[in-house]
């Protein structure tokens, strides 16, 4: 495994963004707090906006600060080792930190719009922004937890953070997308704590030191040693318990309900980085499992929940007229076709999953977010009612229209090149049906995606329909995310390249097979018309023990 250095970054990390909720969410009674001078609605919620932004900004900042380290070769760790970032975690990491940013930057505009329409009160801004803080907190600390102990109770934590979120506006239908939300939830990812339980009293029994035994990297250092039908077993448990909070079918029921029913930044945040943080969860255990058992039964097993995530929800995205529970299904969708990467294997595989996650999260948190816009302009989600968003909102009609090309995997948007080496990782492996099917599902998805440009966006406005896009707040964070989706689709810049390069690597340390040196050269070549293919390589010793 690559050497830990220590540092004080991990726990300054998770430090901001705890202490912003705390002083949020300890308040009694937010305008009672404050001197008289200040008390107003509109200085209250002012002052609430100043911090919020104060801590997304500051996630963001430290966020890049261990990226750069980890990037240059050095895996963070602090607290005798309980929190740990290597490149693996530093891709999700990342993510929290720039989605963290952008949609929280978009959540003043929404929110400010969501008061001015009396669908929340000042109170309930302080619990929004007390909760966006803790549901950060919650993320990291599950991406940089090196004790698996820690790492479930972070995931399990993620659902206290978010849940509240859910259920932000109070009306019957938000409050019970919430309470399915703790319920599935909570009792999937006890399976994971099985799980847990039964990696570590195992690895007790082997390790010369049983305190190590709770410790990922201790775990897949000595792998090998551990028993085998435990280690399939707490696998299986893993991969039902956090693939619950990851939405992988069959343990999705929660997630349209929560997503649609969310305030759509929390939306956008759910879908593009929460899904992800429990993906790495299942991405931690598979390393172990392959170091023991090899990756014959967990690939089989990702393969199948893969494929079935992949066509079921592609069949209920394409019948939703709720725009909203359509892009939760297609967050099911996406996070199916990671799985599937993962399934596949080998290092373009898993190199296609970890880019995919990148993609998918930068563009469904810019479709959701651009949902918002549209939610805010029409005042519904109906896209029977929702028409002509070009010709009654520009701005947000062209993003949209890009986002739902992105969504469906059109160049140059970042999403084709996840997908492209998504499909040549199963054609190397062999998957040829395989990826037959998945591309029939895919195909349904994209005419789903087409049809809301076609009707939606490009469609006749109603009459009575005022002419404006919303304020610049709602559309300033969006065309960063969009110039983020086209970048990725252009050229994948070479920090994020080697990020996935490195984090490849690790989750391929118990797998013997050859690693490419860079698994996206693959796309390169055949986009330059050229014949070339992946080319074999070794990757650095620092990233990996044989």
């Amino acid at each position: 495994m690559t050497a830990m250095v220590p540092s004080i970054l991990p726990p300054l990390l998770l430090l901001g963004p705890l202490a912003v909720a705390v002083f949020l969410l300890a308040l009694p009674h937010f305008r009672d707090s404050l001197p008289e001078a200040m008390a107003s609605d509109r200085t209250s919620v002012r002052l609430l906006e100043r911090i919020h932004v104060g801590s997304i900004t500051y996630v963001f900042l430290l966020s890049l600060a261990a990226l750069a380290q980890v990037i240059s070769g050095s895996a963070l760790a602090a607290f005798g080792d309980w929190l740990f970032i290597d490149s693996l975690g530093a891709i999700f990491m990342m993510l929290i930190g720039v989605v963290g940013l952008l949609t929280g930057l978009y959540s003043i505009g929404y929110i400010r719009h969501d008061l001015e329409a009396g669908l929340i009160d000042a109170g309930k801004v302080r619990i929004y922004y007390g909760f966006f803080s803790l549901f950060l907190f919650t993320m990291l600390l599950a991406v940089t937890a090196n004790n698996i102990i820690m790492m479930w109770a972070a995931i399990e934590a993620t659902t206290l953070g978010s849940a509240f979120l859910v259920g932000l506006y109070g009306q019957k239908s938000s409050l019970e997308a919430a309470w399915k939300y703790v319920i599935i939830c909570t009792v999937g990812v006890a399976f994971g704590l099985y799980g847990t339980v039964l990696v570590f009293s195992n690895a007790a029994d082997v390790l010369a030191d049983p305190h190590q035994a709770v410790l990922w990297t201790a775990l897949v250092g000595h792998a090998g040693e551990l028993d085998p039908m435990l280690v399939k077993l707490a696998f299986v448990f893993a991969l039902i318990g956090f693939g619950t909070k990851a939405g992988i079918f069959p343990m999705h029921a929660w997630l349209p309900d929560a997503h649609s029913e969310a305030p759509s930044p929390v939306s956008g945040l759910l879908s593009g980085v929460l899904l992800k943080c429990a993906l790495l969860i299942v991405i931690r255990f598979y390393v172990i499992t392959v170091g023991t058992v090899g990756v014959d039964f967990p690939q089989m097993l990702l393969l199948t929940l893969g494929v079935l995530s992949v066509g079921v929800s592609s069949l209920l995205f394409f019948v939703q007229q709720d725009l909203k529970r359509k892009l939760a299904y297609s967050s099911i969708e996406n996070v199916g076709l990671i799985v599937v990467a993962l399934g596949v294997g080998g290092p373009l595989g898993i190199a296609a999953a970890l880019l995919h996650s990148i993609n998918h999260s930068f563009t469904k948190a810019l479709f959701f977010c651009s949902s918002g816009n549209v939610l805010m302009k029409y005042g519904t989600r109906d896209l029977r009612a929702v028409k002509g968003v070009l010709r009654v909102a520009p701005a947000t009609g062209l993003l949209m229209m890009g986002c739902a090309l992105a969504l469906a995997g059109f160049p140059p948007f970042n999403i084709f090149v996840s997908e492209f080496m998504v499909f040549m990782a199963g054609l190397n492996e062999g998957y040829f049906w395989l990826m037959m099917l998945c591309a029939l599902f895919l195909c349904i998805t994209i005419a789903g995606l087409v049809k809301i440009v076609a009707d939606s966006v490009l469609g006749k406005s109603p009459e009575t329909m005022a002419k404006g896009d919303v304020g610049w707040r709602a559309l300033a964070p969006l065309a960063v995310l969009f110039v983020l989706v086209l970048t990725m689709g252009f050229a994948v810049p070479q920090p994020v390249a080697n990020l996935v390069q490195q984090a490849t690597a690790v989750v391929m340390n118990g797998d013997t097979r050859p690693v490419v040196a860079a698994p996206w050269q693959t796309y390169d070549t055949v986009r330059a018309g050229t014949a070339g293919a992946v080319v074999a390589g070794r990757l650095p010793q620092t990233e990996i023990s044989k």
